[in-house]
């Protein structure tokens, strides 16, 4: 009797200890961190345009107090800086609509949103008539970075992630596994690039306040994106801490 007793002592501090272990580790989830290979690494920028980070953008009234807060403009271009400064490869995922795409028979909520608003309008696929300055253009700050010969722009994305687009073929074709993400928006386009690229086998580092998302009664798209950053990607950094590992990386 005593000894069935100190067992069924045993087995229930036991089965604490794990529970309690258990705990401990859902409540401080592990950082495995992400190395820079200069060789293997490239910086991703997502949707560096101009309706959703500039103010006459059609995005601005409900991305800029996110954007504005996060010194998102200033903290891309840091990623451009730091990336040219130290020959790391610079990649590009735009997201245009040709008139074409008007034909489609549904929608999620914010593809019809973006499609009534003109969100990324082009003229066609084959022309850049009225495509200089336009919502569709990347921000004028950065044209020194994107147009320079030597950062890839992809095809661009339909929805929100790289399956529609040639961005993993691109980056597979130079050696690149390990991606630092930026970009718009959070909760979109730049959490449906890290979703992707890490179901692809790439490793993701996500720079947190260079991205920014809508702001709506409905919800903090910024937010939402920060829980699910923290989750999938391999680590968050902040711009800071990402020019910082930039510049050390050998």
């Amino acid at each position: 009797m005593i000894k069935k007793t100190t067992s069924r002592r045993a087995m229930i501090a036991t089965a604490l200890a794990v529970m309690a272990l258990g705990s401990t580790a859902m409540a401080q989830l592990p950082d495995p961190g992400m190395i820079i290979d200069p060789e293997r690494t490239a910086v991703l920028i997502t949707d560096p345009q101009n309706d959703f980070l500039h103010p006459k953008g059609v995005a601005w009234g409900v991305v800029g107090k996110s954007v504005t807060e996060n010194n998102t403009v200033e903290n891309i271009e840091s990623l451009f800086k730091a990336a040219k400064k130290n020959d790391l490869p610079v990649f590009i995922s735009p997201h245009y609509y040709y008139p074409t795409d008007h034909g489609w028979k549904f929608e999620g909520a914010l593809e019809a949103l973006m499609h009534t608003i003109g969100m990324f309008d082009r003229k066609g696929a084959l022309t850049t008539e009225g495509f200089e300055g336009s919502g569709a253009d990347f921000l004028e700050r950065y044209k020194p970075y994107i147009n320079d010969g030597h950062t890839v722009v992809s095809n661009p994305h339909k929805v929100y992630g790289p399956e529609t687009n040639d961005l993993v073929l691109q980056l597979r074709k130079r050696g690149i596994d390990k991606v630092i993400l930026g970009g718009m928006s959070a909760n979109l386009c730049t959490e449906s690039h890290m979703r992707e690229l890490i179901e692809q086998g790439f490793e993701v580092a996500v720079v947190s306040d260079a991205t920014a998302a809508a702001i709506v009664d409905e919800g903090d798209g910024y937010q939402s994106a920060m829980t699910n950053f923290r989750f999938i990607a391999n680590t968050v950094w902040t711009t800071e801490e990402a020019v910082q590992q930039i510049n050390a990386a050998d």
